[in-house]
C-alpha cells in the first residue's frame, strides 16, 4: 500500500449497493414499528380487559346506600382521608361475624403517605349503651340491631375509640385474604415461630415453620391467625398478630407495583369483587388509586396498639393509644415531620 492509496483486494466480497441496504434497513425499521403496534394493541387490551373487571367489582362490592358520586373537594387527590378495614371472620362451619382484623388507615394526598393504626382483637370495648365486650364481637352486635346501617356503626363506635372520622368501610371477609394471595402467587415473609394448631369444628389446619418462605393464600392466613397450640408449639399473643398482619400488608403493597402484580390484577379485581363491601363510591376509589398506587413501604407508617392481656380481654396501653391518635390527626393534617411533601409530583385530578 502506498500513502494515500487503498490497493485492492481480490479476497474481500464487494461491497452491495447502497440501495439494497436502505430497503433492509426499512424492513428492519417496518418490522419494529409492527412489533411495538403489537405491543400497544395488546397493551390496551388488557387495559379495556382490566377495566371491565375493576369496573365490574367495584359495582359487586357497594354497599347499600352508597354514593354514585364525590364531591371534587372530597376526593383522595385533594382531600385527607380515613378508612377502616374490618377483616371478617365467617365460616359455614362455625356462622360467626367476629372481626378479627382491625385496621384504621389515613391517608395524606399532599404528602402521599398513610398512617394505618392496628386493633388487638381481644381489646376491651364498652361503646355507650352497651355492656362491655371484646372489640371483634361488635360487627355482630350491630348486624343484630340493624343489617343495612351495621357498616355505619361500625365507623362511628371506632372513630370516636381513636378520635378520628372515619370517611368509609371496607368489609372483607378472609376468602378475599385467600384469593387475592393465590392471584398474587403467593408472598414472602419471614414466619416468626413454629405454628401448629388443628380445630376439627371450623376446619383449622395450622402448620407452619419458622423461617423465611414462601406462602400461599391458606398458609398466610394461618400465619396471621396463629394465637395458641394443642400440638406442642408456643402460644402468641395478638400484639404478635398484628404485627403478622402488617407483615403481610406490607408484602401485599410491594406485590401491587410488581410488573407480575400489574398482571395478576384481572384475577384480583374478581377475588376483591366477589368478597368485598364498601360504601367508597366507584369514582373515590378511581380517584383514591390514582392517587396512591406508587405509594412507598416507607411513606406508611404501622402502629399497632400493644397492652397486657387480663382475662377474657387485652387492656391496651393508654400511652400507646395516645400516640395512635395524635398520629392519626398529623396525618390528617400533614405534620409528619418524617416525611417530607412531594412538591415535584402534582396531585391527581378528580374524575
Amino acid at each position: 500500500m502506498k500513502s494515500g492509496v487503498i490497493m485492492y483486494n481480490e479476497s474481500l466480497p464487494p461491497m452491495p449497493p447502497r440501495r439494497l441496504a436502505k430497503r433492509g434497513n426499512r424492513r428492519l425499521l417496518k418490522t419494529v414499528f409492527g412489533f411495538l403496534f403489537m405491543i400497544c394493541l395488546a397493551g390496551a387490551g388488557y387495559a379495556g380487559y382490566l377495566y371491565l373487571k375493576f369496573d365490574n367489582a367495584l359495582e359487586n362490592a357497594k354497599l347499600p346506600g352508597t354514593p354514585a358520586e364525590v364531591p371534587k373537594p372530597e376526593a383522595a387527590a385533594h382531600k385527607p382521608i380515613t378508612i377502616l378495614l374490618l377483616g371478617l371472620d365467617t365460616r359455614a362451619q362455625t356462622g360467626t361475624l367476629n372481626t378479627d382484623v382491625i385496621m384504621t388507615a389515613t391517608f395524606n394526598p399532599q404528602t402521599k403517605s398513610a398512617t394505618i393504626v392496628s386493633i388487638p382483637r381481644d381489646t376491651y370495648f364498652q361503646p355507650e349503651g352497651y355492656r362491655a365486650r371484646k372489640i371483634n364481637a361488635f360487627y355482630s352486635v350491630a348486624v343484630r340491631a340493624d343489617k343495612e346501617h351495621a357498616p355505619e356503626q361500625m365507623k362511628t363506635w371506632i372513630g370516636d375509640f381513636l378520635g378520628v372520622t372515619i370517611d368509609y368501610v371496607a368489609i372483607v371477609d378472609f376468602k378475599t385474604f385467600e384469593d387475592v394471595i393465590d392471584a398474587f402467587g403467593g408472598i414472602d415473609v419471614d414466619v416468626d415461630m413454629d405454628m401448629r394448631y388443628v380445630d376439627h369444628a371450623d376446619g383449622t389446619d395450622i402448620n407452619l415453620r419458622k423461617g423465611f418462605q414462601h406462602l400461599n393464600g391458606e398458609q398466610a392466613l394461618d400465619f396471621v391467625r396463629y394465637r395458641k397450640s394443642n400440638m406442642g408449639t408456643g402460644p402468641s399473643s395478638d400484639f404478635d398478630r398484628n404485627r403478622r398482619q402488617q407483615q403481610v400488608l406490607a408484602a401485599i403493597v410491594g406485590k401491587l407495583k410488581s410488573i407480575g402484580g400489574v398482571l395478576k390484577l384481572g384475577e384480583i379485581f374478581t377475588a376483591i369483587g366477589s368478597n368485598i363491601k364498601t360504601d367508597m363510591p366507584k369514582k373515590q376509589v378511581q380517584n383514591f388509586l390514582k392517587t396512591y398506587i406508587g405509594i412507598k413501604n416507607d411513606h406508611i407508617r404501622y402502629i399497632p396498639l400493644d397492652g397486657k392481656w387480663v382475662s377474657p380481654y387485652t387492656e391496651l396501653n393508654p400511652e400507646t393509644l395516645n400516640m395512635a391518635k395524635s398520629a392519626l390527626q398529623e396525618e390528617l393534617r400533614g405534620e409528619d415531620g418524617n416525611i417530607a411533601p412531594e412538591e415535584t409530583e402534582p396531585p391527581a385530578t378528580a374524575d
